[in-house]
């Protein structure tokens, strides 16, 4: 008879199998880790991103136009466009005005009275002329006339400025 030659053989055909699960384990656990420490920092902002505020009595003392809390700016929903009179010809603008304010509830004012602060700019507006236009100093003479119309119009209306700046943020003369 033939001797058969039965070699028990084993195969580890799963060891590479478990380790490349040992891998993937350790890969996630790693990652989880990580996730963990830069998503669990605390809730609040470090005290550097905090805005500053200006103490009341400092704003006060500066005669500040308007309360005190951090910066916000109110769009107006449509650029100003206008024509005035030049001395050779009449000119088109237009003129794109932000309104800087402080605080959320001066925000909410604004954005209420936005028609009576369009109407109150557009009246500043129609009172100029080209020539002045033309020139940086009238351009930031028409900027601040704007501005203390409005503060005016709104003091009449809520007892506070609620303005702080009026900003052209967009100013195109043909």
């Amino acid at each position: 008879m033939a001797e058969e030659n039965n070699s028990l053989e084993i195969e580890e055909t799963g060891g590479k199998k478990k380790l490349i699960i040992i891998i993937a384990a350790a890969v996630v656990v790693v990652v989880g880790a990580i996730a963990f420490f830069l998503f669990s920092g605390s809730s609040e902002a470090p005290e550097e991103t905090l805005a500053e505020e200006v103490p009341v009595e400092a704003a006060a003392a500066s005669g500040s136009s308007a309360q005190v809390g951090s910066a916000l700016y109110v769009a107006m929903p449509r650029p100003f466009v206008f024509n005035v009179p030049g001395a050779s010809r009449d000119r088109i603008v237009q003129i794109k005005v932000q309104l800087l304010v402080r605080g959320d509830v001066n925000e909410e004012v604004a954005k209420k009275h936005i028609p009576l602060i369009e109407g109150t700019l557009l009246g500043v507006f129609s009172t100029t002329t080209a020539d002045e236009l033309s020139t940086t100093a009238g351009k930031e003479t028409l900027r601040l006339t704007a501005l203390d119309k409005v503060q005016e119009a709104l003091t009449n209306v809520e007892g506070s400025k609620v303005v702080e700046r009026v900003l052209f943020t967009g100013f195109v003369m043909q």
